[in-house]
């Protein structure tokens, strides 16, 4: 395997891979990261298509989601959530 295969599972490819960035947006988006860190996050995404688009959605999601209020979820949509949300902090 070659190309983006090699950057996702991290075999042969220098820098960060993709797997890694994912880790660590959280991290880059809160700004967590540490220079060395951050500096090889922005490296990959200005070298990675996928990787830009991704941190893009990301960015998206937690602006539409910042806007949501609580009032505008339905009893059943909150419940859900609470649900999934509780199912993650388990795992």
């Amino acid at each position: 395997m070659t190309g983006i295969w090699q950057r996702i599972r991290g075999r042969n490819a220098p820098g960060l891979t993709c797997v890694e960035l994912v880790e660590l947006v959280t991290g880059y988006l809160e700004g967590g990261l540490s220079e060395e860190e951050r500096k090889r996050f922005d490296d990959h995404v200005r070298d990675c298509d996928a990787c830009a688009n991704y941190l893009d959605q990301i960015r998206e999601t937690i602006a539409v989601v910042a806007r949501i209020e609580p009032e505008d979820l339905s009893d059943g949509a909150k419940a859900e959530l609470l649900a999934a949300f509780r199912g993650w902090a388990r795992d």
